[in-house]
């Protein structure tokens, strides 16, 4: 018997978006147990474990190329890892949970998200800070990341049709933003200042009614490169360029096949040929709404991007831990 084939032809494509939600929720349903206890490890921990155990009953031949970490670092999710209960092969990218500090706290923004890609769609980054910039597709091709950023809100007003006071742009809250911050306040716009979750936020401004306009700032490359697969689906941009803190960084980076460190990287750059990219709220957030249990069961909120089948899916689930029979009536 032939393998499945979808309308070009590639096998394995019989596999639906949906059929790797389950990874994200039961990863979201397990880091969620320990939101504002106190301990982001035992938060991570829980959301790599489940999201492992769902990765291996999907019928895959998954490698993480984006994970937890090397082999010797991370036990679980490790990049090079094989998940997946055989079938087609995918590239899989992971952030089992963005926001392990979120949950500690109990704070707001916390995701559990993956992305799945046709073998060497997304790019295999070192774990290196990134400088970013991110727009929906009302900006896409329109923004450049070297220009000022008072020029470039200008530039996004103009593509919503709207004044430079109404646009709202989102700033990881770090020392390293601070005059970044105040030129977009100087310029007229909103800075919302964020303590963590740079992929959630750059995804945020690439949907509408979020209130959210551009990302900017210097963030995670492993990050940076889920975000660019979301992006792809959602019609969005990535503009960003390495930024390593020392001359072993900059090896690094060209030992991931980036020849010049400083290159700027482009959405298709960074995620070449993305299918999938889900996410489950943990706390709630702008994008998603977090888990919410009940006495026997829970609800969660996701968001599911199919880049060939051009939709974008919200997704409420009502999962039942258990069920009480009921005995049958006698007559």
């Amino acid at each position: 018997m032939s393998n499945p084939t979808d309308n070009d032809g590639a096998p394995g494509a019989y596999l639906r978006a949906v059929d790797f939600l389950r990874v994200t929720e039961q990863a979201a349903l397990a880091s969620a147990r320990w939101l504002g206890r106190g301990d982001n490890h035992a938060a991570d921990q829980a959301a790599v474990d489940a999201m492992r155990q769902a990765f291996n009953e999907v019928p895959i031949n998954g490698t993480v190329v984006i994970g937890e970490g090397q082999k010797d670092e991370a036990p679980e999710l490790y990049v090079g890892e094989k998940l997946g209960a055989g079938g087609p092969e995918v590239d899989i990218a992971v952030d089992p949970l963005e926001g392990t500090d979120l949950v500690a706290r109990g704070d707001s923004g916390a995701i559990a998200v993956c992305a799945v890609a046709e073998p060497g769609g997304v790019f295999s980054a070192p774990d290196i800070y990134m400088r970013k910039l991110c727009v929906g597709a009302t900006a896409k091709g329109r923004v450049d990341i070297d220009a000022p950023l008072s020029e470039t809100l200008e530039v996004i007003a103009r593509c919503y049709n709207r004044q430079v006071r109404d646009m709202t742009v989102i700033v990881l809250d770090r020392p390293r933003h601070a005059e970044m911050i105040e030129e977009i306040r100087a310029a007229g716009a909103r800075a919302r200042l964020i303590p963590d979750g740079d992929i959630t936020a750059s995804m945020e401004v690439a949907v509408r009614g979020t209130g959210d306009h551009l990302y900017v700032g210097i963030g995670g490359s492993t990050e940076g490169v889920i975000t660019a697969a979301a992006l792809e689906c959602l019609g969005g941009e990535i503009q960003a360029q390495m930024w390593p803190g020392n001359d072993e960084q900059r090896q690094q980076i060209i030992d991931h096949g980036i020849a010049d460190p400083d290159k700027l990287m482009t959405t298709r750059d960074l995620a070449s040929a993305p299918r999938y990219v889900l996410a489950t709220g943990v706390s709630d957030g702008n994008l998603l709404k977090g888990v919410r249990y009940f006495a026997d069961g829970a609800r969660t909120h996701s968001i599911v991007l199919d880049l060939k089948g051009n939709t974008v899916r919200f997704i409420d689930t009502v999962h039942i831990f258990s069920r009480t029979l009921i005995s049958p009536i006698r007559l």
